[in-house]
């Protein structure tokens, strides 16, 4: 049974396998090597697709897209014309379930073991989201990987090349910067970093706003004000924005109210009116590369991946930053899925006892802090991180507390995901009372060891320090997440259910 790699995108999604010395990518049922990440609810039948994209603009209520940028968001839902409530582990499991049945038309078998890609700056709770959508699509995930590590693998062993790469990760929904030690099959990533909700989403918005506001200006309507306007009008705008890649200028064409109105855009106007989403990749460069300690001339491959970075400001901004062209030579949106299939074929291979086509190691780090929340010295609380950003997974780590009054037989013990001491910054994973044993001494110890697994996710366990006694394992409500229940009542929702 084949193993595959799944690259689940914002806006385009990919499949891919290792049948022999390197991978390859699977098309899908139109003969296409991308699959749009779009749902549409037609007649209380999913389609999802190729066609689910070209009836966006055409059905805009009966749509879904981005649906990524909602995982593991709290009481994010899709509502259907039947009244229907979708979550968003829901949605992405119709399109990974889409995925596997296509890759397994081209494999002649059924597919069920996957490997599944995630921005590098997800979080616990999207994590989660994640895998759990994979069940619910009936899918056993292998592992998760983080996408620019994906890229890497891909590039490095395409191009036989080792040092030390940077990938610039911009796709439709995510953006994450990471640095990685590249030997041989060796993979060892040195620092990440990026913004979930920075993509090429973003730079649509910002065009469709200018688009939008020209045509007022024509005497037109405000395109945006009914769903099926904004449909058209982002339909229209993210085509003008890929044809601005290889011309100086272009025309949006927008219908509204019996009317086609025309509004040309330059490429520097584009450039323009999107130079501050720009600007804060460029922080994200230089926070990550501080975090690796490197500079410039320590960078050996300068990797963009992502269909974003097919704007031609993203390669003249990192050619201006480091001094040099970014390498070329790897598809930017098939590289994730391709080093994703590699990685799927590794943890395969290990799972059945057998031997990897192409055996990589992969030694990532953690994207977020971990900690929890304690009095400081001048008894104001704050967060304590336990395990700091860009420490390696998995790992293990230990922090010591006391107790703050005579007798205290109870901590109120809070997991802290952030980078931050200021808790406005940080998200609480979880909140509980652990009861503490009578007749403890005055600021007794109180041990609070944590963990990230391979795949990022969160574990917690608090101790009696004297004593070693544990105090409970702090299992994860994960609030913003589905239950075991409910994940395993979507799965047999949807395991006969028809996918166009």
């Amino acid at each position: 049974m084949g193993v595959i790699g799944i690259d689940l995108g914002t806006t385009y999604s990919a499949t891919a396998i290792v049948r022999g010395p390197s991978p390859e990518i699977l098309e899908n049922r139109e003969g296409e090597r991308l699959t749009p990440s779009v749902v549409v609810f037609e007649n209380g039948t999913p389609l999802v697709g190729v066609e689910a994209k070209r009836l966006a603009a055409v059905l805009p209520d009966d749509c879904v897209e981005f649906v990524k940028r909602k995982m593991g968001e709290p009481g994010a839902a899709y509502v259907d014309a039947d009244g229907k409530e979708y979550r968003p582990e829901e949605v992405s499991a119709l399109v990974l379930k889409r995925l596997a049945a296509d890759a397994s038309m081209q494999l002649g078998e059924e597919v069920r073991d996957v490997v599944v890609t995630v921005p590098a700056y997800f979080d616990d709770a999207r994590r989660t989201a994640t895998k759990d959508a994979g069940e619910i699509a009936g899918l056993n995930v292998l592992g998760l990987i983080n996408e620019p590590t994906a890229a890497g693998i891909a590039y490095g062993l395409n191009k036989q090349q080792s040092g030390v790469f940077l990938v610039y990760d911009l796709g439709g929904g995510t953006f994450d910067v990471t640095i990685m030690r590249v030997t041989g099959t060796e993979f060892d990533i040195m620092a990440t970093g990026g913004d979930r909700n920075l993509g090429g989403f973003d730079f649509d918005n910002l065009l469709m706003g200018h688009v939008a506001t020209r045509i007022r200006d024509q005497g037109g309507p405000e395109v945006r004000e009914s769903d099926k306007g904004e449909a058209e009008l982002r339909a229209q705008c993210e085509q003008a924005k890929r044809r601005l890649t290889s011309m100086p200028q272009t025309i949006v064409r927008v219908s509204a109210e019996g009317a086609t109105f025309q509004v040309p855009v330059t490429r520097a106007e584009f450039e323009e009116l999107t130079a501050s989403l720009l600007a804060r990749t460029e922080v994200t460069v230089d926070e990550v590369m501080e975090n690796a300690g490197v500079d410039w001339d320590k960078i050996d491959r300068i990797l963009l991946v992502g269909g974003s970075t097919r704007m031609p400001m993203v390669s003249a901004m990192v050619q201006r930053m480091s001094g040099r062209m970014p390498d070329i030579g790897i598809n930017p949106d098939e590289a994730v899925a391709l080093g994703a299939a590699v990685y799927a074929d590794t943890l395969g291979a290990a799972a059945g006892g057998a031997i990897a086509r192409i055996p990589v190691a992969v030694s990532d780090v953690t994207s977020q802090s971990l900690g929890t929340i304690a009095l400081n010295e001048r008894n104001i609380a704050q967060n304590s991180i336990i395990i700091p950003a860009n420490s390696k997974i998995p790992v293990k780590r230990e922090k010591s507390y006391y107790t703050v009054q005579p007798g205290q037989r109870a901590v109120d013990f809070e997991l802290t995901e952030g980078d931050d001491e200021d808790l406005r910054y940080v998200t609480v994973l979880k909140s509980t009372e652990l009861l503490l044993p009578p007749g403890l001494p005055d600021e007794a110890e109180i041990r609070v060891v944590m963990a990230y697994d391979i795949d990022g996710v969160v574990h917690a366990e608090v101790f009696l320090g004297a004593t070693g006694q544990s105090l409970g394992a702090v299992e994860l409500q994960r609030d913003n997440n589905l239950g075991a229940h409910a994940v395993e009542q979507m799965r047999n929702a949807m395991r006969d259910l028809e996918i166009l």
